[in-house]
């Protein structure tokens, strides 16, 4: 048995679904095959008992042979204990297969998603994925578990036939041609089944996604009277779904009615040659018991094949959705051969802006237009959307580094972050060590979070709902900023990182945040003068260019278009003076 989870998914095949599923197979290939070998054993187990019953009625019963009815009776009894021995292994190989499937898909998307990092939210939805992880995730699963089944369905099947052949050349024909011709008529079934999973997936995606929306964002629906606008757009996005949803289903209960209505009419095909065979005097007594046996056994292969070939096609629509969240790549390209990373102390400094940033220094961007300084934070770490090498450190492009020496040396904190759920020390010491060592205790004091670890009964064992939403919004971002802090990375850049509280605690984040970066690079997107106060340095831009650079107060007298930004003041200048 295989541990879960796996230190490494692999490298997986996502150029077609196809692909994805043979290579998941193979990466499971010792439990599949331990599966499917069980699978054999447990249903050949099956397939040989009618034919045992025939000969202990033939030689025991009617030969009246006292000896030979009690070995047949034993070997009824060893087939029954290696059946049940079987089946359990094959029930835990099953669950195994299952869960490896599971897990792999999990860790293979959550390791690309962490590979893309920002790229992510700008090429697919957040419904996309979450949907992988509650609903394509069962269905890859479901397709290695019910293999080790189909496996020994096939192998009972050609079991039964051989028998029947020895029996009856007719019996055994009449299996052998009749099964797949049976196949072939649930065949037709298939493609639409798959064209309609398809879409209801994508609707499925579709609606988690606007489901996530709707949250996130409930107190500025209930703010604006949005509410009913925005329920009723669910609403007709739900009906479209469940819309769809019933036409999968009606494919679905049509192919699950000819799994019994095929398998049951064949049955009563072999029951009625059979039976003619009984009372034309062509079989024995033993032989017309051992084929009633056989019709009521082939029941399972019969249904097997058809569960499989139904799970096959989920299964396949659930990888196409994983394959095209692997097929996506990120914006930044990682060099065939990386530069040097430069010396610690480096000067971060972007061309396009004209923005230069002194090793250890505190500066704060101020912009009029704040998309335009959350653009210029996107581009200091590599997570805008454009990637150029106008960004450099210590005079090496960004582009030119891998990106594991990017991420490791800057950091970037945008308003978009957030907390996940579980234990709050553990989402707030991401390296596992800062709150041994004090690391934790420094941040979240420079965060301004003292008042917050009070008021929980628990503390930072207290565990975070989703989003943190246990939280208010400036306790939330206090929090955010303590867990980015606790990284101390060479490079921090925070965007507005003081949005949401009052002015008193942002006095206080402001002047412990300088003592907490001291020596290190910090780069604050505000127009807050609070935190203005408290820099080393101020870059004003104009349209995406620094137009300006001094001091807060230098600032606010020497530039006008600055002050009007800093202190919401509207200057206007008309002929002849000011008014």
């Amino acid at each position: 048995m295989r541990r879960l989870p796996l230190d490494h998914p692999g490298i997986a095949d996502h150029r077609s679904p196809d692909r994805f599923l043979w290579w998941l197979a193979r990466s499971q290939g010792r439990t599949l095959a331990g599966g499917m070998a069980f699978g054999i054993v447990w249903m050949s187990a099956q397939a040989v008992m009618p034919a045992v019953i025939g000969r202990a009625i033939d030689r025991g019963v009617a030969d009246r042979d006292g000896d030979a009815l009690l070995r047949y009776a034993g070997l009824l009894a060893l087939i029954g204990l290696v059946q049940a021995a079987a089946g359990i292994m094959r029930h835990r190989f099953a669950v195994t297969n299952w869960l490896t499937a599971a897990y792999t898909t999990v860790q293979l998307v959550a390791r690309h998603t962490v590979h893309l990092g920002g790229t992510l939210p700008r090429k697919v939805s957040t419904g996309e994925v979450v949907a992988i992880g509650t609903s394509d995730i069962s269905h890859l699963g479901q397709v290695m578990d019910v293999s080790a089944r189909f496996a020994g369905a096939v192998v009972s099947f050609l079991l039964v036939a051989v028998i029947l052949l020895q029996t009856s050349v007719t019996l055994g024909l009449v299996v052998l041609l009749g099964v797949p011709l049976l196949m072939l008529l649930v065949g037709p079934l298939l493609a639409p089944l798959q064209r309609r999973s398809t879409r209801q997936r994508e609707l499925m995606g579709h609606l988690s996604n606007t489901a996530t929306d709707i949250v996130g964002g409930l107190r500025v629906l209930r703010g604006i009277g949005g509410e009913q606008v925005f329920h009723d757009r669910y609403r007709r996005e739900s009906q479209t779904t469940r819309r769809a949803g019933v036409e999968v289903a009606k494919l679905q209960s049509m192919l699950e009615a000819l799994q019994v209505f095929l398998p049951g009419l064949f049955v009563v095909v072999i029951v009625w040659i059979g039976a003619r065979y009984a009372v034309a005097g062509t079989i024995t007594p033993g032989e017309l018991v051992a084929f009633y046996g056989y019709s009521a056994f082939l029941m399972i292969p019969l249904r097997t094949a058809t569960e499989y070939a139904n799970k096959f096609i989920r299964g396949r629509v659930s990888a196409r959705r994983v394959c095209r969240v692997l097929a996506l790549t990120p914006d930044v390209v990682e060099p065939e051969v990386p530069a040097q990373p430069p010396a610690p102390g480096g000067e971060l400094h972007d061309r396009r802006s004209g923005l230069r940033v002194r090793p250890g220094s505190l500066v704060a961007v101020v912009s009029e237009q704040p998309d335009d300084s959350a653009a210029l934070a996107d581009r200091l770490g590599l997570c805008a959307a454009e990637v150029d090498d106008d960004v450099s450190l210590g005079g090496v492009a960004l582009t030119a580094l891998s990106r594991t020496d990017v991420r490791r040396r800057i950091v970037v904190s945008d308003t978009g972050a957030t907390l996940f759920s579980g234990r709050l020390a553990d989402r707030l010491d991401v390296t596992g060590t800062a709150r041994h060592d004090g690391t934790l205790a420094r941040a979240l004091a420079a965060a301004s979070s003292d008042d917050i670890l009070e008021a929980l009964p628990e503390g930072l064992d207290t565990v975070v709902t989703e989003r943190g939403r246990s939280f208010s919004g400036g306790q939330r971002q206090r929090l955010v900023l303590a867990r980015v802090l606790t990284l101390d990375p060479e490079v921090l850049v925070l965007v507005e990182p003081t949005s949401a509280v009052d002015a008193h605690t942002e006095a206080r984040i402001a002047s412990r945040l300088r003592e907490q970066r001291a020596g290190r690079t910090t780069v604050v997107t505000s127009s807050s003068p609070l935190m203005l106060d408290a820099v080393d340095e101020v870059a004003f831009l104009e349209d995406g260019v620094v137009v300006a650079t001094g001091t807060h107060s230098e600032l606010l007298r020497t530039h006008a278009r600055y002050r009007a930004v800093v202190t919401r003041e509207t200057e206007l200048v008309v002929a002849g003076g000011l008014p």
